[in-house]
């Protein structure tokens, strides 16, 4: 166990890497994600259990002929202006719209915590202190603590931009990215009813209520999915018996993307505010795997080992590759 444990923690790549800046101030970060999705994964197969594809097929409405499936090049981007009218978009125009790539999250403001609506958060990442020193990640933590502020700033991942807001928490700095406001909808807008007065007799019932069930921390176990962990149960007695179970085929191995990065990102954090940094991977060790890679093996590996592959050169779409296009998605990397 610990050698997998150790094999996974080299594994785990930052989503992105920079610096948190304000001032004169600069702070190298490594960001993860603080959030992974359910383990479970249930996916559409056929009777002998092989992978399904999904495809786009005419409609007959004055386009392609219905049930006539489209290939790439068939496919069209449309802006809907009017009902059921459009104005087509190129990917070169797409391209010339993305922001300008950036290594920064420039602070512009610092807000009062309560000024953020829960309502606005969207995805929580983990900032972990990058470079030869901490001291400056460990400053902006205690000081963001301690006025209870939190930083409101733009970056650019993955050719998107992003608003996003810095805080932090035991010590730890934590960003949340933000929706924007026309993202959020308002209490008018869902038909509440209008506020009237509460009866007082009614409002000492509800608050001995919750007296009642009043608690210090939140219990564990109110987070567990218990759905999940029903159908699991339930696919693991069927295993026990032997129902519903498809015989394993060749190359039927699937690679749950999910739990390839688990780590404990918590040693992750602990090993660099100790200023213990992991030595990057040379550049001769990348052009020794593009050499592998284009060496001709690609017929003889396996479903896996090309995932495997796929998920090192970050090609997007892999876990939903059959064998053949996973392939080819390498070889033309």
């Amino acid at each position: 166990m610990a050698k997998e444990s150790t094999e996974q923690t080299e594994a785990l790549k930052p989503l992105w890497s920079g610096v948190v800046t304000f001032g004169l101030v600069s702070v190298p970060v490594s960001l993860f994600p603080a959030n992974r999705g359910s383990t479970l994964r249930l996916r559409m197969v056929d009777a002998q259990g092989n992978f399904l594809q999904r495809r786009y097929f005419g409609t007959d409405e004055g386009g392609a002929e219905a049930g006539d499936p489209l290939d790439a090049e068939d496919l069209v981007r449309g802006y809907e202006f009017e009902k059921d009218r459009f104005i087509t978009v190129e990917d070169d125009e797409l391209d010339a719209l993305d922001p300008e790539k950036s290594r920064e999250i420039d602070l512009a403001q610092f807000v009062d915590l309560h000024a953020l609506s829960p309502l606005h958060f969207e995805r929580a990442y983990f900032l972990v202190p990058d470079g030869s020193t901490t001291k400056a990640y460990r400053l902006l933590a205690e000081i963001l603590a301690q006025e209870e502020r939190a930083g409101i700033a733009t970056f650019v991942m993955r050719g998107k931009q992003y608003l996003c807001a810095i805080l932090a928490e035991g010590g730890i700095l934590r960003a949340e990215t933000l929706r924007f406001a026309e993202e959020v909808r308002s209490p008018e807008t869902i038909g509440l009813p209008p506020r009237v007065s509460a009866n007082s007799a009614e409002m000492k019932k509800f608050a001995k209520a919750i007296k009642a069930l009043k608690a210090n921390t939140l219990d564990r176990a109110a987070l567990e999915d218990q759905h999940t962990a029903s159908i699991v149960k339930l696919a693991e007695k069927k295993l026990r018996s032997g129902t519903d179970v498809i015989p394993a085929g060749p190359e039927t191995e699937e690679v749950d993307e999910s739990t390839t990065n688990v780590v404990d990102l918590m040693e992750v954090l602990k090993e660099r505010l100790q200023g213990k940094q992991r030595a990057r991977a040379a550049p001769a060790d990348s052009a020794r795997k593009r050499k592998r890679v284009n060496g001709g093996e690609l017929k003889s590996k396996s479903k896996t080992e090309l995932y495997e592959l796929a998920q090192s050169m970050d090609i997007r779409g892999r876990s939903s590759m059959s064998k053949a296009e996973l392939k080819n998605a390498v070889a033309r990397h």
